[in-house]
């Protein structure tokens, strides 16, 4: 089974549709199956108390200013999602509140994705399951507990769901990345398990995922690491990204199916070399 590409843009486009367009080029022209975004109504998933506190950005002096700055609108999505036809990649977001969860579905995308942070969200998590969507569910800062109830949810509506390992350090140190997890999960919740990364390293933990059975993997990608943003460091430059594809895909091709035969150009070899002693 081929491993599910997913290059997260997230909120790397900082609020410029021409570096939206050029991420969903770079993963189109990569092999990615999908690009996915994030979006959230700002005043209700912040507090006036820290919108108001102070931020130098780009876009203005205060933490508003800066959360607004990186939102798209309608408009930009509706040009997102024909963008997308345009290039045959499929997209999708993580929502971050309930009107922006309304928001992302009036579009009718394939797949809905639920953020680590948004596992204690239980409304939330109940309007996602009830699309009854396929859906990626990251698990970074959660306990097995959490994950135990979200997963109850998904299921009591019968919401297909594919767990992601996922440790939500920016950018993640190698050492803490726990890739086995992806075998408990496997192992605890009996369903497809992939990985969600935020490592600074290109291609070793990924390739790591992949060879311990990850199903599908996503990766932030940015058009600069040196970029401003939280997210631009801990994420591939576009010029990496067809040889990490191509990279992740060969490791499928290299794991096999685990069971022991003669390949049929081993026996050809077989018959050269095999010493027959009567």
């Amino acid at each position: 089974m081929s491993i599910f590409l997913i290059a997260e843009i997230g909120i790397n486009h900082n609020g410029d549709m021409n570096i939206v367009k050029q991420l969903i080029d770079s993963a189109a022209e990569a092999g990615f199956d999908a690009v996915k975004f994030q979006k959230r109504n700002v005043e209700k998933v912040y507090s006036k108390e820290f919108l108001d506190s102070s931020r130098e950005s780009p876009w203005g002096t205060t933490q508003r200013d800066q959360k607004l700055g990186l939102e798209l609108d309608r408009k930009e999505y509706q040009e997102i999602n024909k963008y997308c036809k345009e290039k045959q990649i499929k997209w999708f977001a993580s929502s971050w509140d309930l009107e922006s969860q309304e928001f992302i579905a009036s579009f009718n995308v394939e797949f809905n994705k639920l953020a680590s942070p948004m596992l204690g969200n239980k409304p939330l998590v109940k309007k996602i399951a009830m699309e009854r969507k396929k859906t990626f569910i990251s698990t970074g800062m959660s306990t097995l507990e959490e994950i135990d109830e979200t997963v109850d949810i998904f299921k009591k509506v019968k919401c297909p769901f594919e767990i992601m390992h996922c440790n939500s350090t920016y950018p993640l140190p190698v050492d803490e990345a726990n890739i086995l997890c992806i075998q408990t999960l496997k192992k605890r919740y009996n369903c497809n398990v992939g990985y969600s990364g935020h490592e600074s390293a290109l291609l070793q933990v990924c390739i790591t995922a992949a060879a311990l059975g990850a199903t599908s993997i996503e990766r932030h990608i940015t058009s600069d690491r040196a970029m401003y943003g939280s997210d631009q460091a801990a994420s591939i430059e576009i010029g990496a990204l067809k040889n990490f594809a191509t990279t992740i895909r060969m490791v499928s091709r290299i794991k096999g199916d685990g069971i022991k035969r003669i390949s049929d150009k081993e026996e050809i070899i077989r018959k050269k070399l095999r010493v027959k002693i009567d």
